[in-house]
């Protein structure tokens, strides 16, 4: 197609376009089954066109359209047979106009759904039409459920959502913590024109799996906000067991000693059995159920007891080898409070050995350096004192010392005293003054004096 040919097919749209703009219609119409829908058609100032006849025709699909109803002002009013909505279909007005030929249809169905064409013949410009939508809305009946499944190794639907009979179709989607799939929606065009989707979860399923949950949401035009439907997963698996109670200080004598066996399972466990490696079961064990009790510890304990738990997708066990002691353990430190203790010692012998070393360097640099400090002035001494002194032992005649002429009776060795020892005797009975005291001249009559005896 050249240029001057595109030119006039547009031309012809627009034209078209603007003569069908005169024709007034609602783009869009919706509406529940069972309800009454009105269809409006109007052609306002008509001008120079003539009107001559209008027609509605239901278009279901691009290839498929039907008249439902005509209006000729000569002719009357006609409602083909062939119609879909024959019975249903009538012009609001009994004796309807070309300004105003709208129709209402009642009881619709969710086959009525489609475009409903308004179209009047005119001259000289020739038809002339409006389209309206009719939508029909249908709420979704929506359900969900849980598929129960086997603990393995292989991706397996787990839950399964449904919205059927909606118009138009929902959407669904999953709300969960595992780390599972949806599998694409599978939508179904059901025979009255409603529409079913469904959805699933896929998770290749775990004994922690069990009871988690997962929620199936689904939206559609009809609801205000989602519908949330709440699950939890079923998955099955063989028991699982573990033998609890056993502290490694079973010692003899001890009373009151217990091993509980644990165990969960699905289906829940149907039998609980405690054996022991050799065989029998020690007399002073008494078995409740999940639970063995141990009323005196003695050496007939030292063996290894089995729990075996069974349900109906199989079996497992547990074992604990007891060792019975001669004496209990004593009770240890935490091994937190053995690690702080340690870590607080290092800190302080850290903390004192910095000291030490700062402590030893200043004296050094006390010792090596010059004084930092005057020497203290000498103290004078008492010169009224020497003379004294000095006069006194000047007068001293020289005595005789008697001790050193022991007594054969008494065998005494000779008297170790010098001058000097009896000079500072003397000077110590002084008083604080230098002179002697009262007592003393027992000591100093005449020129000479008797020393007090001296014991050796």
């Amino acid at each position: 197609m050249n240029m001057s040919g595109l030119l006039s097919a547009l031309i012809l749209l627009i034209i078209q376009g603007a003569l069908a703009q005169r024709v007034r219609v609602e783009p869009e119409v919706m509406s529940y089954p069972g309800q009454t829908v009105t269809l409006r058609c109007m052609f306002p100032n008509p001008g120079d066109t003539q009107l001559t006849q209008v027609s509605w025709i239901f278009e279901r699909t691009d290839t498929e359209r039907t008249n439902i109803a005509v209006f000729h002002p000569t002719f009357g009013i006609n409602y083909p047979t062939t119609s879909p909505v024959v019975g249903r279909v009538r012009f609001i007005l009994d004796s309807p106009t070309l300004d105003n030929p709208s129709i209402q249809i009642s009881n619709v169905k969710m086959t009525d759904e489609g475009r409903y064409i308004c179209e009047y013949a005119t001259y000289p410009s020739g038809n002339e039409q409006g389209v309206t939508s009719l939508v029909m809305l249908a709420k979704p009946k929506n359900i969900a459920t849980t598929v129960t499944v086997t603990a393995g190794k292989t991706p397996v639907i787990v839950a399964r959502c449904e919205s059927s009979n909606g118009r138009p179709a929902a959407t669904i989607s999953w709300s969960t913590t595992l780390n599972g799939n949806m599998t694409p929606p599978i939508t179904t065009d059901n025979p009255d024109n409603t529409v079913s989707v469904q959805s699933a979860y896929m998770l290749t399923p775990q004994p922690s799996d069990n009871g988690k949950d997962i929620s199936c949401m689904v939206s559609h035009r009809t609801m205000p906000q989602p519908e949330t439907i709440p699950m939890k997963l079923v998955v099955e698996y063989p028991p699982r067991v573990q033998i609890k109670g056993y502290d490694d200080n079973w010692y003899r004598g001890r009373t009151s000693a217990f091993l509980t066996c644990q165990a969960d399972g699905n289906p829940a466990p149907t039998t609980v059995t405690w054996k022991t490696l050799s065989g029998l079961m020690p007399e002073t064990v008494q078995v409740q159920e999940t639970r063995l009790v141990v009323q005196k510890v003695d050496d007939t304990i030292n063996t290894t007891f089995i729990c075996e738990v069974k349900n109906s997708l199989g079996y497992s066990r547990d074992q604990v080898t007891v060792f019975v002691r001669e004496f209990p353990q004593p009770k240890g430190v935490p091994t937190g409070a053995i690690i702080g203790g340690i870590l607080c010692v290092i800190i302080l012998v850290a903390l004192i050995a910095t000291v030490i070393i700062m402590v030893r360097k200043r004296q050094r640099k006390s010792i090596d350096g010059p004084p930092t400090h005057k020497p203290p002035p000498p103290m004078k001494t008492n010169s009224y004192s020497d003379s004294f002194m000095h006069h006194d032992t000047a007068k001293e005649e020289p005595m005789t010392d008697l001790s050193a002429y022991h007594d054969d009776k008494d065998h005494h060795e000779p008297s170790r005293f010098s001058l000097e020892d009896k000079q500072t005797a003397y000077q110590e009975d002084r008083g604080e003054d230098g002179m002697m005291g009262e007592d003393d001249s027992y000591y100093s009559r005449g020129s000479s004096f008797m020393s007090p005896a001296v014991i050796v």
